[in-house]
């Protein structure tokens, strides 16, 4: 694994994202077989995070990858308020305890872990290679590709329908424009992991009752317009380039 990431860190990043994809496609045929829904997912989220962490602990990247505090001081970033409603969006309908308690206990750590390996493997080492040669296009296309990846929803088993899979490619396009611009200004992929795990995992408890297509649409738009809003802010607020290239 070193070998290849010595040798080219965009190959790297590339093999990591179709390897996630693979598995975590491979893990909804194994959920259905064991009957506990997100069990497999869980196990091998939380196996690729432990690999990713290890390499990037053992090869001194922690800097690099975010995976330490801000370099700037959060009242900069409006102390993350926004980032604390956007983690609260799942629950605007209301909450409800939607699953088995088995279900539920991996679904959040699923989630969770997710949360890591998403904002590692797209902010992290997708961006950050790309970036030694144009910052611009590193941002653009570590936040399509981000979006664009969920399409896989479609597909893996995870019975999502159309419309709910559209709402979400847009908001992780435009949240994932949001996260490297956090990364890219303040050096630290920490507060990304964090809003992301948690909008993630609060998604288990979201009160689907009552909660129809323009319902949808309305919560889609407002998270928008605060996504956006909150990076234009940082874009024009804080230096650039808070975090190493090399």
């Amino acid at each position: 694994m070193k070998k290849l990431y010595e040798k080219n860190e965009l190959t790297f990043a590339i093999v990591w994202i179709v390897v996630y994809c693979v598995l975590q496609s491979f893990a909804y045929q194994l959920n259905e077989k064991i009957g506990i829904e997100y069990s497999a997912s869980a196990v091998l989220c939380i196996l690729q995070a432990v690999i990713l962490f290890v390499f990037i602990q053992k090869n001194d990247l922690m800097e690099k990858y975010g995976l330490c505090k801000s370099l700037v001081p959060a009242r900069h970033f409006l102390y993350y308020v926004p980032l604390i409603i956007l983690a609260s969006g799942n629950l605007w309908n209301g909450a409800a305890l939607n699953y088995p308690l088995e279900d539920t206990v991996c679904r959040i750590v699923c989630m969770l872990f997710v949360g890591f390996l998403e904002e590692v493997i797209f902010r992290g080492l997708l961006f950050k290679a790309m970036a030694k040669n144009n910052v611009k296009s590193a941002i653009i296309v570590s936040s399509l590709t981000f979006g664009i990846g969920h399409i896989i929803n479609l597909f893996n088993g995870s019975s999502m329908d159309l419309v709910s899979n559209l709402y979400q490619v847009i908001f992780a396009i435009v949240i994932g424009f949001l996260f490297v611009t956090i990364f890219y200004r303040g050096g630290s992929l920490i507060p990304c992991i964090i809003t992301h795990s948690t909008i993630n995992s609060l998604s288990t408890f979201a009160n689907t009752t009552g909660f129809t297509t323009e319902k949808q649409i309305v919560n889609c738009l407002i998270m928008i317009v605060i996504t956006v809003a909150y990076a234009l802010i940082l874009t024009k607020t804080l230096p650039k380039d808070q975090c190493s290239i090399i």
